[in-house]
């Protein structure tokens, strides 16, 4: 069987796939993703491209170390209004990220690619619609504080698989996409290419 890696540190993708008994070990890229982004933003590429292009970025960058091993590589791009938004820098910037998603509905696009060889050989897509419940200050001020420096670590400043979920009043989509991997057409891949069983 050819070796899984997850070209990836998320915690929540390294949960999936721990959850669901995959062989892996992970390897987060190293890549400069808004050095990615830029140009397509430039370009007027949609979310769900850039989120497509820099998952196979993060797949081909740690598969050129490891050609032999199925790499996946992942990534999530949050977009309202027609902006891409980027992962908060400090909690002043999750506080302004909650406020102006209070009452209104987002999408969540998601992509993952597999790289073998030095080509992708896997993609897949998904978008999923969060639609925030409306937020006063004070529910701002205890979401962060229920959660603290974890805000900082997704875009939108929530994680849905925790106290997250208590901002939401809907949420169209694949949970597992959501929390950042396609997981069934991931695991389906990889029981083609047997990898698992």
């Amino acid at each position: 069987m050819a070796p899984i890696i997850l070209a990836s540190a998320s915690p929540s993708r390294i949960a999936l796939l721990t959850a669901a008994a995959v062989p892996f070990t992970s390897r987060p890229a190293p890549i400069d993703e808004r050095m990615i982004e830029a140009p397509l933003v430039a370009a007027g590429a949609g979310a769900d491209h850039i989120a497509a292009d820099i998952a196979k970025a993060k797949a081909l960058a740690v598969g050129h170390d490891a050609p032999d091993a199925i790499v996946i590589g992942a990534d999530q791009t949050l977009e309202l209004d027609g902006r891409l938004w980027a992962k908060p820098r400090d909690l002043a910037e999750a506080r302004a990220q909650l406020t102006r998603l209070s009452g209104r509905t987002h999408v969540l696009h998601t992509a993952a690619a597999a790289a073998r060889h030095g080509a992708i050989t896997w993609r897949e897509s998904a978008a999923a619609r969060l639609t925030m419940r409306p937020l006063t200050a004070e529910a701002i001020e205890a979401h962060l504080a229920r959660v603290g420096e974890a805000a900082l670590t997704s875009v939108g400043a929530y994680q849905i698989e925790g106290p997250g979920i208590r901002l939401f009043d809907a949420i169209e989509g694949d949970y597992f996409a959501i929390l950042g991997l396609p997981l069934l057409p991931l695991i389906r891949y990889l029981r083609a290419e047997g990898a698992i069983d």
